[in-house]
């Protein structure tokens, strides 16, 4: 009988035995969570100071870039905002290039140092691209026509003119010529993006609404702190002219023109419905000149439906370059905007 106690004993904790684990377990983990505080707050602090010089990186190297490669053209006020346009060359009609999404003037150069053996060509940097200034929003083929049009206005660039545009820049090139028919002599497409890309009914596309860039976005903040400068050589196609490139790349990591390459991109369903209501050039003379290369499979059958647009079209191929003919072929490109000045002689 008396067996039990003794054996309960030896099983029972020690009276008082809980209450000095839980004591002695207090500090271990209070310890462990300002251990894992002091983790943390290295960690921000490491954070905010990777920002902070990324920061000052940028904004140094952006003011570095101002000053290695100035604007080859002239800066024009279009409306609280300027947008950077250069002309080579003497002759009429003059040559006027839209680049495609995400790319600007110096992506020409090759093409416009050699049609300004023959005319006037010009090419421009849309809002916030290259060297423009930042514009309002909405992004889209109207908007990118409209202010189009006022810069050769108010930067004395008369017509008539030959409108030349490549990707994204064939939709307001579209529009151009049907809102300003008196002043378009004729139309080369150069691998143009065609309304059969649209992904719904044109009923069906919301408009922006116009207002300012947030200039929020996940790029535009990359950017801000110059991880999109650091990554430009895996980011930035390294396929100009020597004496265009390191001007090319340096503007096009800022992050205003990262910023206006997402608003384009945002705009292209409606700038894509937007080209869809131009169905007719009339006779003008029209030129679309497509890469034979291209990878989307129903590419070939959109460029020949663009030939629809004028009575007075035909077609060439440029047997080997993908979309950028430009890049690929660039004498494609020459050749065919040549043909059409010459054409207008």
């Amino acid at each position: 009988m008396s067996s039990h106690p003794i054996a309960s004993s030896k099983l029972d904790p020690v009276p008082g035995s809980e209450l000095h684990t839980a004591v002695a377990e207090i500090p271990q983990s209070s310890s462990n969570k300002r251990r894992n505080f002091r983790w943390l707050r290295r960690i921000g602090v490491l954070v905010i100071g990777l920002i902070l010089a990324g920061t000052i990186y940028e904004s140094v190297s952006e003011a570095s870039d101002i000053q290695s490669y100035p604007p080859l053209g002239q800066m024009v006020d279009v409306g609280g905002y300027r947008l950077h346009i250069n002309c080579m060359g003497t002759g009429s009609p003059t040559v006027i290039i839209d680049a495609g999404l995400g790319a600007w003037s110096l992506e020409w150069s090759w093409v416009q140092a050699e049609v300004a053996k023959t005319t006037q060509v010009c090419t421009y940097d849309r809002a916030g691209m290259g060297y423009s200034e930042s514009g309002s929003l909405p992004r889209t083929a109207e908007q990118f026509a409209l202010e189009l049009h006022t810069l050769l206005e108010r930067a004395n660039v008369v017509g008539p003119y030959v409108m030349a545009g490549h990707s994204l820049g064939g939709l307001p090139v579209r529009i151009f010529a049907h809102n300003y028919p008196t002043e378009v002599a004729g139309v080369v497409l150069i691998d143009s993006m065609s309304p059969g890309q649209m992904t719904k009914p044109a009923a069906e596309i919301q408009p922006q609404v116009p207002s300012q860039s947030s200039g929020v976005s996940l790029p535009f903040l990359l950017a801000r702190i110059g991880l999109v400068r650091v990554l430009a050589g895996q980011l930035i196609p390294q396929t100009l002219p020597p004496e265009a490139q390191p001007a090319y790349t340096a503007f096009s990591v800022i992050p205003r023109s990262v910023q206006a390459w997402m608003d384009e991109g945002a705009g292209i369903q409606e700038s894509l419905a937007q080209a869809d209501a131009i169905k007719s050039f009339g006779d003008l003379p029209l030129i679309v000149l497509t890469g034979a290369l291209h990878q989307m499979p129903e590419w070939g059958t959109m460029q020949a439906e663009l030939l629809q647009l004028s009575s007075n079209s035909r077609q060439i191929i440029a047997q080997n370059s993908g979309h950028n003919i430009q890049i690929d072929q660039p004498e494609a490109a020459v050749t065919a905007i040549v043909d059409m000045v010459s054409q207008l002689r």
